[in-house]
């Protein structure tokens, strides 16, 4: 099955970086995008915000420049996670990061 996501955007928060008890790096931030898309014929304009992570020894060279405000274009897949508050959010497992 396919799961791939593309998206062009600002991050809108400040970039964290962790790591797990296993002692694997992460660094999470979120992507807004606003644009407008074509449906129906018609224009459209399309904002959403989404969380973004970023996993891994070797794909954390990938967030080392990133900064609040940055435009870039993130690939990766998305996953359904519940946070600690029971509420649920579709994140971007990013493993692709142009600063644009």
């Amino acid at each position: 099955m396919t799961n791939r996501l593309e998206l062009v955007g600002t991050i809108a928060k400040q970039p964290k970086r962790s790591q797990s008890p296993a002692g694997i790096p992460h660094c999470h931030f979120v992507l807004e995008h606003r644009s407008i898309q074509q449906e129906a014929g018609l224009p459209r304009q399309v904002y959403c915000y989404i969380n973004v992570v970023v996993s891994g020894k070797g794909q954390q060279v990938l967030t080392q420049d990133l900064v609040i405000g940055s435009n870039v274009k993130v690939g990766g897949f998305i996953s359904y996670q519940t946070g600690r508050n029971g509420i649920g959010k579709l994140v971007l497992h990013a493993d692709h990061i142009d600063i644009i």
